[in-house]
């Protein structure tokens, strides 16, 4: 794999954890990207002034970038942004976490080690042997996994955390399913990028991780995104403009210990 390591971070409201995340997502990376690596704020015009601490430690550490978007726009437009500025910036492989520690960013080594060893998608899945979640009610248990599994069935993959959103592309995954044509949000949109990749063929492989609901600030998870993707995801393989299978591609997915 050739070119650097970006790490897109989209944030809302994120004062309380993006220092502490941007310190330990940096130590990570440092260790594990020996290639060279970029961690690239999508901050969506945080009112409690978390662009503004981003850009304080862009200008202390020049691993750091900060892309400012003018207003809440959603999670899927701001990693469209954030991957279309790694391609421009020459990015290898991208990778996509939450900014609240609810993804260990010790796992980011796992998903490189992943990618490296063969993958051109590695999942950070909960609910694969090894994986899970915690401090989570049975609510919020049910819509995840329930969504996933609904995905799953009428998507006809063999992927088991497909709405999760801890993800290491190579580029050419990226480049591969114009990604920058998605318009779903939440978790269509992270569904929406898994499909597309198996599509195309591309090699997916799901790493354990265990997933841990946020120490600090407020979920952005929502009722309207739960419904938006079970709206969505039957268009993504019914609709007049699902993605088509490259010639000998391959469905198949892979778990990773």
């Amino acid at each position: 794999m050739s070119g650097e390591v970006w790490l897109v971070l989209p944030t809302y409201n994120e004062s309380e954890n993006i220092e502490a995340m941007l310190g330990a997502a940096g130590e990570v990376l440092r260790r594990a990207a020996p290639e060279g690596f970029r961690i690239l704020v999508v901050d969506d015009g945080s009112p409690d002034g978390t662009g503004e601490i981003a850009e304080r430690l862009a200008g202390e550490h020049d691993h750091i970038e900060v892309l400012h978007r003018p207003g809440k726009g959603g999670i899927g437009p701001a990693y469209l942004a954030g991957f279309a500025r790694a391609l421009e910036g020459g990015a290898g492989c991208v990778m996509e976490m939450d900014s609240d520690f609810s993804h260990d960013p010790a796992d980011l080594e796992r998903l490189l080690e992943a990618v490296h060893a063969g993958a051109d998608l590695a999942l950070g899945s909960r609910y694969v042997p090894g994986g899970g979640v915690v401090d989570w009610g049975i609510v919020r248990r049910v819509v995840s996994e329930g969504g996933s599994t609904y995905a799953r069935v009428v998507l006809g993959l063999h992927v088991r955390d497909l709405t999760g959103g801890f993800k290491c592309f190579r580029r050419e995954v990226l480049e591969a399913i114009h990604f920058d044509s998605v318009r779903s949000q939440g978790y269509a949109f992270q569904v929406e990028l898994t499909y597309r990749a198996v599509r195309a063929g591309f090699r997916v492989v799901e790493v354990p991780i265990v997933f841990r609901d946020r120490r600090l600030g407020t979920s952005k998870m929502s009722w309207k995104i739960a419904v938006e993707a079970m709206w969505l995801v039957p268009g993504l393989r019914f609709g007049r403009h699902h993605p088509e299978l490259v010639p000998g591609g391959s469905s198949q997915r892979e778990t990773v210990g």
